[in-house]
């Protein structure tokens, strides 16, 4: 899922994907989420040696059994106290992810919860695979 979102992020010069031992710096915690996206806002003012990072503008967590609680409880509440607009928690065993966007009252709402169409082809490797074909061919 990193890749394709890094493809499309360089194809539509958007900003920055990092994906793991990313070290996002909070005021309460510090996290390495799965992926994050930094607009070209924020990834303009980064340095090649630089080891932390602001909040992103968008958070993917992949969630395992032992995560659930932290990526619904601690995360998310310092997530959306960041302003992160928008945070992603996918299941790779039921296949679906859910999208949460941030409300103007500084909380996620679940927006969307899909695992049908596009959004499902992301647990495809061969999938996955043609679509970064079809990119560069």
């Amino acid at each position: 899922m990193a890749k394709l979102l890094n493809t499309y992020v360089l194809i539509h010069d958007l900003g920055k994907i990092a994906s793991e031992k990313c070290l996002i710096s909070l005021t309460r915690n510090d996290y390495e989420p799965d992926i994050c996206f930094f607009s070209n806002e924020k990834a303009q003012h980064f340095t090649p040696d630089q080891m932390q990072f602001p909040a992103p503008d968008l958070v993917v967590e992949v969630l395992s059994p032992s995560t659930k609680n932290y990526d619904y409880g601690i995360k998310m509440r310092d997530y959306a106290a960041h302003q992160i607009p928008e945070y992603w928690i996918i299941y790779p065993d039921q296949e679906h992810i859910e999208q949460y966007l941030l409300t103007t009252n500084d909380t996620y709402e679940l927006h969307i919860k899909a695992e049908t169409g596009i959004v499902k082809s992301i647990f495809d490797q061969q999938e996955n695979l043609n679509f970064l074909k079809t990119l560069i061919i």
